[in-house]
C-alpha cells in the first residue's frame, strides 16, 4: 500500500512539474512586445474649409470698334491708355470631394462659388464696372507623400472651367477722366452692359494633412489658377456717348484654405495612424 500511494505521489509532481514549464514567466510576459497596429486605407476623402480667394492679375480694356480714336486709344481693336479693372477678394467656405486610387494617387473636385465686384482704375478710377458670381468646376490629380506619418504633404495639378453667372452692370456714373488732346478733360463714365464669358484654364496646389488618426485631421491647401476671362461691356460717357468696350480680365487668384479633413470607405483599425 505505500508503494501504492508513493506511486501516485509520484506521478502528480510529475504532471505539475510538466505543465507548470509550459505557463510563460512572470519576466516573459513583462518584456512581451505590443502587438503592431496597422492602419486602414480609406478611399474616400471629405473636406470642408474656409477659403480666402485673392485675385492677382493686371486687366486689360480694348475699344472694340474705335469710338474712343484719339481719346485714349489708336482705334478699333487698341488698348485703352491708362485704364484698368480690378477684382475684389472674396472670402466662402469650401468643400472638396476626392477619391484615392491608392495610398499616393487621389483625383478631387471642389465647390464652391464666389462673388466679386470688378472696380475701373486709373483714368476709369472708382468707377463700378459691375460684379458677378464665378463657379470654378475644377479636377485635380493629386499625389500624396506617405512617408512621413501623420503629416502628409501633397501636391496637385488639373483642368477648371469656370462658369460666371449673374453679371450686373453697375448702375452709377462714376468720376473719370479722358485724355483729350494731352489734356485731361473731366467726364464721367456709367457701365450699362456687362457680359462675361466663360473660360478655360490651369490650376495647381500644394497642401498637407494631419491626421490625428485614420479618418479625422487638418488641411491648410494653396491653389493657384491661370483664369482669363474675356468680358464685354457697353459704358457711357456724356463726352462721347455710347462707349463699347472689351476686357481681358487677368484674374489668376491664390485660392488659400485651411479646414478639417475626413477619409473613410476603408476597414477600421481604431488606432492612431503611425504612417498611411
Amino acid at each position: 500500500m505505500k508503494k501504492f500511494f508513493a506511486g501516485a505521489l509520484a506521478a502528480v509532481v510529475t504532471t505539475f512539474s510538466a505543465s507548470a514549464a509550459d505557463l510563460p514567466s512572470r519576466k516573459e510576459a513583462a518584456y512581451a512586445p505590443a502587438p503592431m497596429m496597422v492602419d486602414s486605407f480609406q478611399p474616400f476623402q471629405v473636406r470642408l474649409k474656409a477659403t480666402a480667394v485673392i485675385p492677382d492679375g493686371n486687366s486689360t480694356l480694348y475699344d472694340r470698334f474705335g469710338v474712343l480714336r484719339g481719346l485714349g486709344s489708336y482705334g478699333a481693336g487698341f488698348p485703352l491708355f491708362g485704364t484698368g479693372l480690378k477684382v475684389s477678394t472674396a472670402v466662402i467656405p469650401e468643400i472638396d470631394l476626392a477619391y484615392y486610387f491608392n495610398r499616393n494617387f487621389s483625383v478631387e473636385t471642389i465647390c464652391c462659388i464666389t462673388r466679386h465686384d470688378i472696380k475701373g482704375t486709373g483714368f476709369i478710377s472708382g468707377t463700378n464696372i459691375g460684379s458677378s458670381w464665378a463657379l470654378p468646376a475644377t479636377l485635380l490629380f493629386q499625389y500624396h507623400f506617405t512617408n512621413f506619418g501623420a503629416f502628409q504633404p501633397y501636391v496637385g495639378v488639373g483642368p477648371h472651367y469656370t462658369i460666371f453667372l449673374g453679371e450686373k452692370a453697375g448702375s452709377t456714373l462714376s468720376p473719370a477722366y479722358l485724355p483729350v488732346a494731352g489734356l485731361m478733360a473731366p467726364g464721367g463714365v456709367a457701365n450699362i452692359n456687362l457680359k462675361i464669358k466663360n473660360t478655360f484654364g490651369v490650376a495647381a496646389q500644394v497642401g498637407f494633412d494631419y491626421m490625428i488618426n485614420e479618418h479625422w485631421g487638418f488641411n491648410v491647401d494653396l491653389k493657384r489658377y491661370l483664369m482669363r476671362p474675356t468680358a464685354y461691356a457697353v459704358a457711357w460717357n456724356p463726352l462721347v456717348g455710347a462707349i463699347p468696350i472689351r476686357a481681358n480680365v487677368h484674374i489668376d487668384p491664390w485660392v488659400a484654405s485651411a479646414g478639417l479633413t475626413y477619409r473613410f470607405g476603408g476597414g477600421s483599425t481604431g488606432g492612431v495612424v503611425a504612417k498611411y
